[in-house]
């Protein structure tokens, strides 16, 4: 069990590393379009899954599984906005560190965990704890004090938290194995994809075909796949806690990155706003934590 424990640490850990990192890779992609990139990026993610689940021969569970979807309105809905969602999260991902935002992108997934508590208590009708009301709001004045300061409201890093807040609640809604689930998303969104790279001369004119940008381009599949299939089999094997705490390592190497790496101003007023957001994260994950504790000691 302590194998499995530390195996789950290593393997969701590994996760968080490659999306903190990942900010690199867009970069070296950064001559060509985010659309094109964002093409790209789900056509080759659903070629990749599909090799993935032909390796491990899952290819029966996968058919079984993506007919009770298009079988089920509830379910072909929930995962149509699923994967409406998650596009949107990468395409502004994919244009926020192309166009040096990358630690206005870190914030985003900073105030995500928050942005999902909002969520559920609007739609599942979840009860705040004192906690999470102090959480948000320290997280809310931390947004608003950024907006004030700047004269604009962070809307990359607000697009990114909603979108991914969103992507998770639907996923909740409709509940998929990790792999399947993104296997039939970007099976969904492929044909509009694959007709933007078909549809538009600068879709190719963009790339240099005998060049390391056609391998970084078909690697995207490969980039996005990882990390989650990582997530998916350290996830089930750890407590919910440790992967709530974890899951903050990828937007602070994004945060390092942005800072140390690409030279992106950090202010005062940077200061002050993520010393607020993270005093709002610190509040809800040490509750979170303790909840768990408690809920985990009365069950053993």
């Amino acid at each position: 069990m302590r194998d499995e424990n530390k195996l789950g640490v290593l393997y969701t850990t590994g996760a968080y590393i490659l999306w903190g990192f990942l900010p690199i890779y867009w970069k070296l992609l950064q001559h060509i379009s985010p659309f094109e990139i964002l093409a790209h990026r789900i056509v080759w993610s659903a070629a990749f899954m599909m090799i993935v689940i032909l390796f491990l021969n899952k290819r029966r569970h996968f058919i079984e599984e993506a007919k009770q979807v298009w079988q089920t309105k509830r379910s072909l809905i929930g995962i149509t906005l699923a994967a409406i969602m998650i596009s949107i999260n990468w395409l502004t991902y994919i244009w926020g560190v192309n166009n040096n935002h990358v630690i206005e992108a870190s914030l985003g997934y900073y105030i995500n965990p928050l942005v999902s508590i909002l969520l559920g208590m609007l739609v599942l009708k979840e009860t705040f704890t004192r906690p999470q009301w102090i959480a948000f709001l320290l997280a809310g004045s931390g947004v608003v004090y950024m907006t004030v300061h700047f004269g604009s409201v962070p809307w990359i890093a607000l697009l990114l938290a909603f979108s991914f807040g969103m992507y998770g609640l639907l996923k909740k809604l409709v509940p998929l194995n990790a792999m399947f689930g993104l296997m039939i998303e970007t099976l969904i969104v492929s044909p509009i994809a694959i007709i933007y790279l078909l549809g538009f001369k600068e879709a190719y004119e963009q790339v240099e075909w005998l060049s390391w940008s056609t391998l970084l381009v078909f690697g995207a599949g490969v980039a996005t796949a990882i990390p989650l299939l990582l997530f998916a089999a350290g996830a089930k094997r750890i407590p919910l806690s440790m992967v709530g705490f974890l899951q903050y390592v990828a937007p602070t190497i994004m945060l390092v990155l942005g800072v140390f790496l690409y030279d992106e101003p950090f202010t005062a007023v940077h200061a002050v706003s993520f010393t607020l957001i993270w005093s709002g994260l610190a509040v809800y994950t040490f509750s979170r934590m303790k909840r768990l504790r408690k809920y985990e000691a009365r069950a053993s």
